[in-house]
């Protein structure tokens, strides 16, 4: 074995043996590898919401690591297809989403996938390009390959026929359309998380009924949450969004559950294993401050998504912030008109909190806010507040919010 051959082995072995969940079929993948054609790597995106957390960054990695191996990424924006909703394991039909919707989503998608792959070696692709044009008899045609009891195995599909609870025949079309989608681009490899199983396997036969060679399916494993318990997920609420400040991004990769430092290291880093396998024995000795290592893998990630001094200011923050109690340097400035937010009661002045930090965006809604302030997350001038209303004359111009660990305001009276 000659030297370029061992080091083709080394790529291989490092593609296809860290972050990897499964893969149909992986010695076929391996010998396309060693052919040195370069490949088509398909990667689809559902705009059904516009950001992307790092639970996407195991497969968005993957992608780059193969981009520098010389191998063409497809990114498929489907815009025909949101307007239907892939559940994946959802208990509900999703809504569909208008055209404008779709290309706002889009666009930032892009920007925040585009943070971790290679935009000069992806070629972007709009399903609308081969649905646009799709008529009756093409819909009749394509589902003439497959029988309802064929996607009734689906499993998010099985418990919901099982459950009683509907299932449109629109939801049965997406793994077909999806499918498609790789029939029309003449796809090698579909990269995406396990819960694409499925999705990949129709992929996988329909390009074999149409005389293309079948694709590999790349699933990489999904991401625990920053909860410990469930998947990463906007909708949860425990997610670490790319698209965060830095600061955000490294305090939220500080606050998960030690028992998720190991996979979020071999996820979402390029830490060697030999170091990897050092921490772990380190967690196991309990020879390692589990802080430390989450420092490093804090470090790591917001490193891949900006640059070494801009992790060096988010660590200091953390520092400051979260570990000394101290506000941090800059904090936004809100102006609002303390007038509005004031009620009576008795004769005398309060400020409704639970609609200050609605307006100043520390809350999302004032039942968030409400719940916020009755679990004492609210600190104003130094002061816990348990209370929604407060003294009129707590505040002045300048006074600091707190909410959490992580967030502040600082308030401007306009009156």
């Amino acid at each position: 074995m000659n030297n370029r051959e061992q080091i083709d082995n080394q790529d291989i072995n490092r593609l296809l043996g860290r972050g990897v969940a499964e893969i149909i079929v992986e010695e076929e993948l391996r010998e396309m590898l060693k052919s040195g054609r370069k490949l088509r790597l398909k990667e689809g995106f559902d705009p059904s919401a516009p950001d992307i957390h790092i639970g996407y960054m195991a497969t968005l990695r993957k992608l780059r690591q193969f981009q520098e191996l010389g191998h063409q990424v497809v990114l498929i924006i489907a815009d025909w297809t949101a307007q239907i909703g892939d559940p994946s394991g959802m208990s509900a039909t999703r809504q569909m989403l208008s055209a404008e919707q779709v290309r706002a989503n889009a666009q930032t998608y892009m920007d925040q996938f585009f943070m971790v792959v290679d935009k000069d070696r992806t070629e972007i692709r709009w399903q609308n390009e081969w649905f646009g044009s799709f008529d009756l008899s093409d819909v009749i045609q394509l589902t003439s390959m497959f029988t309802v009891a064929q996607f009734l195995a689906r499993e998010d599909f099985s418990n919901r026929y099982n459950a009683g609870k509907p299932i449109t025949i629109t939801e049965l079309l997406y793994p077909l359309l999806q499918a498609y989608d790789s029939v029309a681009i003449q796809a090698d490899v579909e990269f995406g998380g396990l819960d694409q199983k499925f999705n990949f396997l129709v992929g996988r036969e329909l390009q074999s009924m149409m005389g293309q060679p079948p694709q590999q399916c790349f699933m990489t494993p999904l991401l625990i949450g920053t909860d410990g318990s469930k998947k990463m997920s906007q909708s949860l609420g425990n997610y670490i969004g790319v698209a965060e400040p830095p600061e955000e991004i490294y305090g939220k990769v500080m606050s998960i559950p030690d028992s998720l430092i190991m996979d979020y290291f071999e996820l979402l880093t390029d830490v060697s294993d030999d170091e990897l396998a050092d921490f772990r024995q380190a967690l196991s000795d309990n020879t390692i401050n589990p802080m430390n290592l989450k420092k490093r893998l804090a470090g790591e990630i917001v490193i891949q998504l900006h640059d070494e001094k801009v992790a060096a200011r988010a660590e200091e923050h953390f520092a400051r912030v979260i570990q000394r109690k101290e506000a941090p340097e800059e904090i936004q400035e809100h102006f609002v008109s303390f007038s509005e937010l004031t009620s009576r009661q008795s004769g005398k002045a309060y400020i409704d909190i639970s609609r200050l930090l609605v307006v100043t965006g520390l809350a999302e809604s004032r039942s968030e806010a409400n719940r916020i302030i009755s679990q004492g997350g609210t600190v104003i001038a130094d002061e816990v507040i348990t209370s929604r209303l407060v003294p009129f004359e707590t505040f002045q111009n300048g006074t600091i919010v707190k909410v959490g660990k992580r967030h502040f305001a600082k308030v401007i009276n306009t009156d």
